[in-house]
């Protein structure tokens, strides 16, 4: 009985909320998943809100290490009251016969469906590929997993990426890096990654590739890596990538994703890492959530690009990605790393999700859901005060 009790009240403590020094009626931390000897990683996931009007939040729960490669499920956590107050996890899906399962994108289809997309290692370094699971019960039950990319390769697919346009076409923005060795190590790879874009009008019966794939056309060690895509007010389309030339590079589609232009560097000054884009609902504005190194806030200079990982800031674009006038500081502890970010709307509000980690390494960590009013992100004249 001891044990038991003292079970639950470890659970509650992993997953309190975290409220010292937070407004709370318009930014606060509402979610502290932290790491334990159990689960030492919980990590990228995403949002969708049911018919109920429940809110699902699914995520990585890694249980056999903590590294990409350690064995991984998807969990999922709940609310019921509009990103407020959040339920325990509960595993949703496994990793069957595969190394792990990460990255979970999900999104309400035009048919009213669910969709699920997550990565599947079936070898930590040398096959790992996107996959997507149809629902038609609100997720109690999913569909058998459909690959949308059966090309060899590692084709990693970031987490609460994949869109569905007004058209109804589904796009999922894929990095693809080519194998070059047969160990099964981190080496196996060519890091230099090219961005691919694959689509599917049959709402994911059926992938293809765009006849157009991206690099950076300049010396880079890891390419155009971790895409994004968003589709903008004018039906166009805007897709970003990380890079290691300390900017985040862009190109856009005005064809439904079919053709892109040349990427070009962005206003989104940055480390090596992601960041997230998604349109304001019923505006021509977009929300960008992304580590801010352009100098108008302290960061922590000497640490390599990959590791300096804050802070984490949210901007504004009114001009369809080519200026951000508008920003506001969410993270800026210089010993943290924030990333891996997912977006969703809620009221008048937005929930974010993305890791938290310490020091220089992105192992073990928490996984943080912040809610935020809209106007405290739009304010008039806002520039950098958080």
């Amino acid at each position: 009985m001891l044990g038991t009790i003292c079970a639950f009240v470890l659970a509650i403590c992993l997953i309190a909320p975290v409220r010292a020094g937070q407004d709370y009626r318009r930014n606060q931390v509402v979610l502290d998943i932290k790491s334990s000897p159990e689960h030492p990683r919980n990590t990228e996931g995403s949002f969708v809100r049911l018919r109920s009007g429940r809110i699902e939040f699914y995520f990585t729960q890694f249980y056999g290490g903590a590294h990409d490669e350690s064995p991984a499920r998807i969990a999922e956590v709940h609310s019921d009251d509009g990103g407020r107050a959040w339920s325990a996890p509960r595993v949703v899906v496994d990793n069957g016969k595969s190394d792990n399962v990460m990255d979970v994108s999900l999104l309400r289809l035009a048919s009213g469906k669910l969709a699920l997309f997550y990565n599947i290692k079936a070898s930590a370094w040398l096959d790992c590929r996107p996959y997507v699971r149809l629902s038609d019960d609100e997720g109690a039950t999913w569909s058998q997993p459909r690959p949308v990319v059966v090309a060899a390769g590692y084709t990693g697919v970031n987490n609460d990426r994949a869109i569905q346009t007004r058209s109804g076409r589904l796009i999922l923005p894929v990095p693809f890096n080519r194998i070059i060795g047969r160990a099964n190590t981190e080496r196996s790879i060519d890091w230099r990654t090219i961005t691919c874009w694959y689509l599917s009008d049959d709402e994911g019966a059926s992938w293809r590739e765009s006849p157009t794939w991206w690099t950076l056309p300049v010396p880079s060690a890891v390419g155009m890596d971790e895409p994004g895509v968003v589709e903008l007010a004018d039906g166009s389309l805007y897709s970003w990538a990380r890079t290691d030339h300390g900017e985040q590079w862009a190109c856009r589609s005005r064809d439904g994703g079919e053709t892109w232009s040349p990427p070009k560097p962005t206003a989104l000054i940055s480390p090596n890492s992601p960041a997230s884009i998604k349109r304001l609902p019923g505006s021509v504005d977009l929300l960008a959530i992304y580590n801010d190194h352009s100098g108008r806030y302290p960061f922590p200079r000497g640490k390599d690009l990959f590791h300096a990982r804050t802070p984490l800031v949210a901007a504004i674009s009114h001009d369809g990605g080519e200026t951000w006038p508008e920003r506001r500081v969410l993270e800026n502890d210089p010993n943290g790393n924030f990333c891996y970010i997912a977006i969703h709307f809620v009221d008048h509000a937005v929930l974010l999700a993305y890791g938290v980690y310490w020091g220089d390494g992105q192992i073990t960590g928490t996984q943080r859901i912040r809610r935020v009013e809209l106007d405290w992100l739009t304010a008039a004249n806002n520039t950098s005060d958080g």
